[in-house]
């Protein structure tokens, strides 16, 4: 994906910042001093990616999982692949959407959910700032959640621009049972006057996934309001992401360069960890948990 301008100026802004940004520091894997960072924090911004939802049963876009079929389903999320195949992709969506209806929110999205909860009593916060599109997170119970990357469960009309919430299964009725990721199963070649229409009175225009597509830039009232909560943070947990998509893998390096204190909880080690203070190893449903639970001076 491109980079927002967005955040090129904020970038260009903190500019200073990103000397600091290239100093390695030192990758601590002590919990007991992430709790105490942790017991003390006002605004703690975490910053999820694909690894959090894997647990749940849900494939990543990227790596070996990322195939549909016999495509690569970074081929299939694109403005240029739903132009020419509009009813493989919607197929390809339905898959998706059916996956995601049917997968638990991991041991890390409830645990990240009762955090918030907890903290808010004590007058504190937290917001997920997030590059998933499957609101696993708002179904654990979390409630101030930054889609980055939008929601597999909102429409975009192509003619109109209307935006609506959709948890319609199927989407559809000319893809109920359609999308099995088969790679034998033949394309349903779906006419385009038969797959999802907006419902905006007099338009009918063609519907697509609010998502943002490889190629696309990202909605810069969101990056506005993730940028506010960087500045603002004072501790910073990433969480489940491989830190390759742009420009999301800034995010926990601009914090780090404040000098904020940046946790990252992944199954091995990114290009990130070591800009950040702390490192822990291992599923996210399990070392999470720990972490985000009731520090023993919390008042309830």
């Amino acid at each position: 994906m491109r980079i927002n301008q967005l955040m090129l100026r904020a970038a260009a802004a903190h500019c200073g910042r990103w000397t600091a940004v290239n100093q390695i520091i030192r990758t601590n894997s002590g919990m007991a001093e992430f709790r105490e960072i942790f017991s003390k924090a006002r605004h703690i911004a975490i910053i999820t990616g694909a690894g959090v939802s894997a647990e749940s049963g849900v494939p990543t876009i990227r790596g070996a999982e990322g195939r549909w079929r016999t495509w690569k389903t970074q081929d299939l999320a694109t403005p240029e692949c739903f132009s020419r195949h509009p009813s493989r992709v919607w197929e390809f969506y339905q898959y998706r959407r059916e996956l995601t209806l049917n997968a638990p929110p991991s041991g890390a999205h409830r645990a990240i959910a009762e955090c918030e909860a907890r903290l808010s009593r004590q007058g504190r916060s937290l917001v997920v700032i997030t590059q998933n599109i499957d609101e696993l997170h708002q179904r654990a119970g979390s409630r101030h959640v930054l889609e980055v990357h939008g929601n597999l469960f909102q429409t975009r009309c192509l003619s109109c621009g209307d935006v609506e919430i959709n948890h319609k299964s199927p989407i559809c009725p000319s893809l109920e049972g359609k999308g099995s990721p088969d790679p034998d199963a033949p394309d349903a070649l779906i006419p385009v006057k038969d797959l999802p229409r907006c419902d905006e009175k007099g338009c009918d225009g063609l519907l697509r996934p609010h998502v943002v597509w490889f190629g696309e830039t990202l909605d810069s009232q969101i990056l506005t309001k993730v940028e506010k909560e960087l500045e603002t943070c004072d501790l910073c947990v990433v969480v489940g992401t491989s830190s390759v998509v742009y420009p999301a893998a800034m995010f926990g390096p601009q914090v780090a360069a404040r000098g904020v204190p940046v946790a990252e909880f992944n199954t091995k080690t990114t290009a990130n960890t070591p800009r950040f203070k702390f490192h822990f190893p291992g599923r996210c449903a399990e070392t999470l948990p720990a972490a985000l639970a009731r520090h023993e001076s919390e008042i309830i």
